[in-house]
């Protein structure tokens, strides 16, 4: 089984009994206070298991599955077995750590999911294959076309900050992707 198959199926059986649960969520969740003040450094990655409802774990597994085989096979050739293991849990906490150091001081913030993580990616993806097709609600895209958009968007909803949907994670896991791609290519003499 690919390690893309076993991030989704443990992400979604972990999701669903969170989500009658509000224990384990309270256990996984981004907390600052949780980080600083108990040392549950796990935090950083256990957020990206949980998802507000399923609506929110099926766009990020989804894309996730879409995505995720093509980039898998690419750093497993790079890293070894483990690569997109290394690579998928490096987006989790590298699109969280802005997001955590400007609420460390503040008890009412939380985040969870993986979307940081499914951006990381997302544009690693785009980024080898700019022309590829990507859908939108069934609206074909080119993938360099839906990444401007998705970057436009995500910045634009970040300053609003008007959901509770973390834009700031969407987009420094897009940068931690697009940069784990290029140092790859040139580290591994692939450019």
């Amino acid at each position: 089984m690919s390690t893309t198959l076993i991030i989704i199926a443990i992400t979604a059986v972990i999701s669903m009994l969170a989500l009658s649960n509000a224990n384990l969520i309270r256990q996984l969740i981004l907390w600052p206070p949780a980080l600083s003040r108990d040392h549950q450094y796990y935090r950083l990655v256990t957020y990206g298991l949980i998802h507000a409802d399923t609506q929110h774990l099926l766009f990020n597994m989804l894309t996730l599955y879409f995505f995720g085989q093509a980039m898998e096979q690419l750093y497993n050739n790079y890293l070894g077995p483990f690569g997109f293991a290394i690579f998928y849990v490096g987006g989790l906490i590298v699109s969280i750590l802005p997001t955590y150091l400007r609420n460390r001081n503040n008890a009412q913030y939380r985040s969870l999911g993986a979307s940081g993580a499914v951006s990381a990616v997302l544009f690693a993806f785009i980024l080898i294959q700019p022309w590829a097709t990507i859908y939108v609600f069934f609206f074909p895209l080119p993938a360099i076309i839906y990444a401007v958009l998705y970057v436009a968007y995500s910045i634009y909803m970040d300053r609003r900050s008007v959901d509770n949907i973390n834009h700031s994670a969407h987009l420094w896991g897009a940068l931690y992707g697009v940069i784990f791609e290029l140092l790859s290519k040139v580290v591994y003499g692939v450019i």
